[in-house]
């Protein structure tokens, strides 16, 4: 494996870093014979490193984010020896990740979303990376996140004003509450399936800034980082707009008499 010949392929210097280090964890596992971890993923580094690891012919690893269909998940390098523990569902992910635990004073129930809780630990000093997602309830939210960081994360978050009266807990990542995916369904109508129109519908802002938008590599369909407005979706295509949300094309309803298309969107909230 030659390091630069694969970094050369990037033109993106995020996106090589990235790479790097991914290079880097799977020369130290495989000379100590030691698991190793990425960060947590977004959708679009997932794919990025996926890739990689295919090209590499590398297949000891799995990926993980706490539960099924997780959003941020991370990469989980092992080594030969360790084989059979992963594929026979026996490693403990409690060594890597857990689950910190906030249950809101009955007055405040229902007072946060999941943008409260980021930016709470955002404040206290944690980079987005060391944070799996979030699940918000009434009475309070599970933050899944790296196990080195609970002891410090629970005791900043304790702190805060707005935690101050809540219970703060560490629990073991089996014991997560899986809160269930909230969506509500809306019609748009759009002149084509290009993403701009769609995107510019959804998140109801104008097409000029729409464009703005996915030039600022903020768009990403199936995971893939989209940078072309003339990009074309399709039904079942899933859409992330970093800072505006994600949703899903359901199904094209049907034609208005001006030509234009009635598309039913799942828009996750």
């Amino acid at each position: 494996m030659n390091k630069q010949e694969i970094l050369n392929k990037y033109e993106n210097e995020d996106d090589r870093l990235l790479v790097s280090k991914l290079i880097d964890k799977i020369e130290f596992t495989q000379k100590k014979n030691t698991v190793e971890n990425t960060s947590f993923l977004d959708m679009h580094q997932r794919n990025i490193l996926e890739k990689l690891l295919k090209t590499l012919k590398y297949n000891n690893y799995v990926i993980y984010g706490g539960y099924d269909n997780a959003e941020r998940e991370m990469i989980i390098l092992y080594p030969e020896k360790l084989e059979m523990l992963f594929h026979n569902e026996q490693f403990d992910y409690n060594n890597i990740v857990q689950v910190l635990r906030i249950v809101l004073p009955n007055e405040m129930r229902g007072k946060y979303s999941h943008r409260d809780y980021l930016g709470a630990i955002i404040k206290v000093g944690i980079n987005r990376e060391k944070i799996g997602d979030i699940l918000v309830s009434l009475d309070g939210a599970d933050i899944i996140a790296s196990k080195e960081l609970m002891e410090y994360l629970k005791t900043s978050l304790s702190e805060l004003t707005r935690f101050h009266k809540s219970v703060i807990t560490i629990e073991n990542i089996e014991n997560l509450n899986i809160v269930p995916v909230r969506t509500e369904i809306i019609n748009v109508i759009v002149p084509s399936m290009r993403i701009d129109s769609i995107v510019s519908e959804t998140i109801r802002t104008s097409r000029s800034k729409t464009i703005d938008v996915i030039n600022s590599e903020r768009v990403f369909v199936n995971g893939e980082l989209v940078t072309k407005t003339s990009k074309m979706l399709k039904e079942k295509d899933a859409i992330t707009v970093r800072g505006k949300g994600r949703f899903k094309i359901s199904k094209i309803l049907n034609s208005t008499k001006k030509g234009n298309l009635v598309v039913e969107v799942e828009k996750y909230i």
